[in-house]
């Protein structure tokens, strides 16, 4: 193979600004290759580039979602009825809020209920029917709690440890520190076996309808919330009522955590007191299921 001659360097030119590529003519002695043919490439302004609409499913539940919202806003609304979802007092404001109002509406009932007294007794000489009706709401006014009653009391206060955890063992866990419901059902029924002729618990006559409701240590009693120490007291015998306080189990594992723990148990007798009448509903308030 034979070697090629060294080619005569040309002159080294600047190339021109902003001209076309010409046809090279220079006779070098190469064959100059064809203009290549490039693609044209259309210029797209992005102000009038339509998107490309590709096939979105969830673009169908926009509108659904949207209906489903209203309608939850418009529930909200109806439900809340004006009243504020997010007090400022939280819950235990709502709550000594709606215990108040009770126990105004309380004190508005026993001023009606003694009207209606007042008139039937003026009502009632001369009207056989009314008398004998009167009589008989007499004899069973007090066995029902709807009049007020005296006589000797047994009186007992639960109430929760005074301590915290850090000063007792390991063992002892939180709800042991507090009176459960359990606790003061078991006083209840303990006064009734001993013989109890009537009994209030806090401030509430005590009556067919009554039911012992703990939530956490506060006590729930006709609509009213109350807080430990816990008073049920109880008119009888004071020998039966306290014996049957001594006798009964419930109380008597009560009392074993009275000394491990700290909690509230005393008993007290008086030669007489007065326990109020009744003066919440005894109408009975159930669930109706929807049709």
């Amino acid at each position: 193979m034979e070697p090629m001659e060294p080619m005569e360097p040309t002159e080294h030119t600047e190339p021109a600004e902003h001209t076309e590529p010409t046809e090279h003519t220079e006779d070098t002695g190469l064959t100059a290759p064809a203009a290549q043919a490039w693609p044209v490439v259309p210029v797209v302004s992005l102000a009038t580039q339509q998107p490309m609409r590709a096939s979105r499913p969830w673009h169908s539940l926009v509108p659904v979602a949207l209906a489903v919202a209203g309608l939850l806003f418009a529930m909200s609304f109806q439900t809340a009825a004006g009243t504020d979802f997010r007090s400022e007092r939280g819950l235990p404001g709502l709550v000594q809020s709606a215990d108040a109002d009770l126990t105004a509406a309380s004190a508005r009932l026993a001023e009606l209920q003694a009207e209606v007294d007042a008139l039937t007794a003026a009502q009632a000489p001369g009207n056989n029917r009314l008398e004998n009706l009167t009589t008989e709401s007499l004899y069973l006014a007090p066995v029902a709690g709807a009049r007020a009653v005296a006589g000797p009391t047994v009186t007992v206060v639960l109430d929760d440890s005074p301590f915290t955890l850090s000063a007792l063992p390991e063992s002892v866990r939180v709800d042991d520190l507090v009176v459960h419901q359990q606790d003061v059902q078991a006083v209840v029924n303990a006064l009734w076996r001993g013989g109890a002729e009537a009994m209030m618990i806090q401030d509430q006559r005590v009556v067919a309808t009554t039911a012992v409701r703990c939530v956490g240590n506060t006590l729930m009693l006709q609509g009213r919330v109350y807080s430990p120490p816990f008073t049920i007291k109880a008119i009888g015998d004071h020998e039966a009522l306290v014996g049957a306080l001594d006798d009964d189990e419930q109380i008597a594992i009560y009392r074993q955590w009275v000394d491990v723990v700290g909690l509230g148990y005393d008993v007290s007798v008086a030669d007489s007191e007065v326990l109020p009448a009744f003066v919440g509903s005894v109408a009975m308030v159930y669930a109706n299921v929807a049709r």
